[in-house]
């Protein structure tokens, strides 16, 4: 596996070996040691696996408040999907800075989210699935979130695509009305 750091403290992209042949593929998709080693080393305890029918399915910003914060491991397995994370961690160098990328079954591309960041996605197929690890349980009462196009983040959505989005996703608050509990600290 190939860990690529971003200019994000924390945010990781993991490139997978992938083994092809005739009958199909092969990968190692986590290894916990090999992931400790690359800045990785997070106890996942719950895995997730979402699919949205058609494309345009916007999902977020999503995250959970601490001390129910959460890392998150996330990767498509069917489909694709534009990938958002920001980062909400006071004193961050990148605080307030939006990362977007492209994950899809054809790229095998993972992204490791570190705590204290929101994110979405958008899925840009029909029948995408979206599976992820997280390192702290669902916590109804500590979830939040940012509205996905908020003006201050800008954040460059596909266009020509009409969302979709859930109606708790369409009420969610502005970036400059949220109080953030994160703090950045090197290393994390």
């Amino acid at each position: 596996m190939e860990f690529s750091k971003t200019e994000f403290p924390g945010l990781i992209i993991i490139q997978p070996r992938v083994f092809h042949d005739e009958r199909g593929f092969f990968i190692e998709s986590y290894q916990s040691e090999l992931f400790a080693k690359n800045g990785i080393a997070h106890d996942f305890i719950q895995d997730n696996h979402a699919r949205s029918e058609d494309a345009g399915v916007l999902r977020g910003l999503h995250f959970q408040l601490p001390p129910f914060a959460q890392g998150k491991l996330v990767w498509v397995t069917r489909g694709s999907v534009f990938d958002v994370a920001v980062d909400l961690r006071n004193g961050s160098p990148t605080f307030g800075k939006t990362f977007t990328t492209t994950l899809s079954a054809d790229n095998f591309t993972r992204l490791f989210i570190p705590r204290g960041f929101a994110h979405g996605y958008m899925t840009l197929e029909v029948g995408t699935e979206f599976q992820y690890k997280v390192d702290a349980y669902y916590a109804p009462a500590h979830e939040a979130g940012i509205i996905w196009n908020d003006p201050d983040l800008s954040i460059p959505w596909p266009e020509n695509v009409t969302p979709i989005l859930s109606p708790k996703d369409q009420n969610l608050p502005a970036f400059r009305d949220f109080s953030s509990p994160f703090v950045y600290a090197s290393g994390n």
